[in-house]
């Protein structure tokens, strides 16, 4: 029996046993445990994308919370066709807006698309920017402590070698050596996900 034949005619069946399209139809009517429901039926699963995206617990419980707090707010709004589509997508979104925020958006286009500007265009469809992004966030994240402090504060607060030396009291030199360093780290590191994302695509 479909679910929204249970709708109609009253019978109380368990929220539990209702399909998706029925819940979404009772969300849309402001149907609290309709949501309810909804959450517990799909909080861990995007959840554990979302942590193995973002590598943090924290982030990524953060990414839960503002993609079921959006799906409530928007209820009366939002076509939802397919919902564990439409929830899947909508964290990738949120993950790719949460390493935005780690490492800087504009920074992340400064450095990626000089470098992969050569990249053939089908790369360009093998590659989600969630990947790419996540790679980056993850390759900085795995820097040395010291190199980690002088990247940031070059490439995300723009901050020049001398400005950069006198913060973390260390010779300009040494500050050029980390720079140096980091990139040559995050290009080999970028260019080897590239490869291996090429690969197991085809």
């Amino acid at each position: 029996m479909r679910v929204h034949s249970a709708i109609a005619s009253k019978t109380p069946w368990p929220y539990s046993a209702w399909d998706d399209d029925a819940l979404v139809t009772a969300l849309e009517a402001d149907d609290t445990k309709a949501f309810t429901e909804i959450y517990e039926r799909y909080w861990q699963r995007v959840y554990v994308l979302a942590q193995r995206k973002l590598g943090s617990a924290a982030d990524a419980e953060e990414v839960v919370q503002d993609l079921f707090v959006a799906l409530w707010q928007k209820r009366a709004t939002t076509r939802i066709g397919k919902l564990n589509v439409y929830l899947f997508t909508a964290v990738k979104y949120k993950i790719i807006d949460c390493i935005r925020v780690r490492v800087g958006h504009d920074n992340y286009v400064a450095f990626a698309t000089p470098r992969f500007a050569t990249v053939d265009r089908t790369t360009e469809d093998t590659i989600g920017a969630t990947d790419l992004s996540a790679a980056l966030a993850a390759s900085v994240g795995s820097l040395p402590i010291n190199s980690q402090a002088v990247f940031r504060l070059s490439r995300e607060e723009y901050q020049s070698v001398p400005e950069i030396a006198l913060q973390l009291n260390l010779a300009p030199k040494t500050v050029e050596y980390h720079l140096t360093r980091s990139l040559r780290f995050l290009r080999n590191r970028l260019k080897e996900f590239l490869v291996f994302a090429i690969l197991f695509s085809t």
